[in-house]
């Protein structure tokens, strides 16, 4: 069986702005099926409007994107169509604070299908259980902590079977070990069900802990400067805002 990686998103020449304001410009990247690709730099570099551009809620001003070969914005059908494919768990959780765990979970199963309550049901008590809530279906966001509702964002980004998912921040506001616990549950994820991660964050415990590539945007040029394994970049990149960041300023063991 051929080891060989093949591209499930690509990425080329993407520019992102707002008005006159450019966030990001002449970005391109590659992210292969199967990888927890990380998309890192720091605060104000536009990961998460890279996102963004990626999932179709901000348009690229220039560039391209590609699912398995397909022109991501080629069209609103098009656009809507492979956005079924994936899955996304924003920052803050974004979870309704009126509706139970089983019922944020069953939101898009309810919008987006016409499975059977029943079915609904099942799917839901499945993902819960996948994220490690089962029993907590009828708890209210308000009555479980910050670490468990990041877990029921995943749960919820899960609920279509998405070919990709993404999280935006996922450690925001955790402490260290629910940070951890999050990491461990997107590792577990990422192997049982083979889904490609797309992770936006600036947390070198998670980046070093998860990624298998990631691509590296710099907040001065406003461009992409490093691509590939956090891990090879450490070792091996030359370019010292690279360093810089992955090593938090310490710069490399020598």
């Amino acid at each position: 069986m051929s080891n060989e990686k093949k591209p499930h998103i690509v990425v080329k020449d993407m520019t992102l702005a707002y008005g006159s304001n450019v966030v990001q410009h002449n970005v391109s990247f590659t992210v292969n099926h199967g990888d927890v690709f990380i998309i890192m730099g720091g605060s104000g570099c536009g990961k998460s409007t890279t996102m963004r551009g990626l999932t179709g809620l901000k348009p690229p001003s220039v560039g391209t994107v590609h699912y398995d070969g397909v022109n991501f914005y080629a069209s609103t059908d098009t656009r809507d169509r492979l956005r079924r494919r994936f899955g996304v768990m924003f920052q803050s959780g974004a979870l309704w604070s009126s509706m139970t765990l089983a019922e944020n979970v069953a939101l898009p199963l309810e919008q987006y299908t016409t499975l059977a309550p029943q079915q609904v049901r099942k799917i839901v008590n499945l993902k819960l259980a996948l994220v490690g809530l089962a029993g907590f279906e009828t708890y209210y966001p308000s009555q479980i902590s910050g670490g468990m509702r990041k877990r029921v964002g995943v749960a919820r980004a899960m609920a279509m079977d998405p070919e990709v998912l993404f999280f935006d921040e996922p450690s925001a506001g955790l402490d260290p070990v629910s940070a951890r616990r999050l990491d461990d549950l997107i590792l577990q994820l990422r192997e049982s069900l083979k889904t490609t991660m797309v992770v936006v964050t600036h947390e070198l415990a998670s980046i070093f802990a998860i990624a298998t590539n990631s691509v590296f945007l710099d907040p001065v040029t406003k461009t992409a400067i490093a691509h590939g394994d956090p891990k090879t970049l450490l070792n091996e990149s030359d370019d010292p805002r690279v360093i810089d960041f992955l090593t938090r300023g310490e710069g490399r063991e020598t």
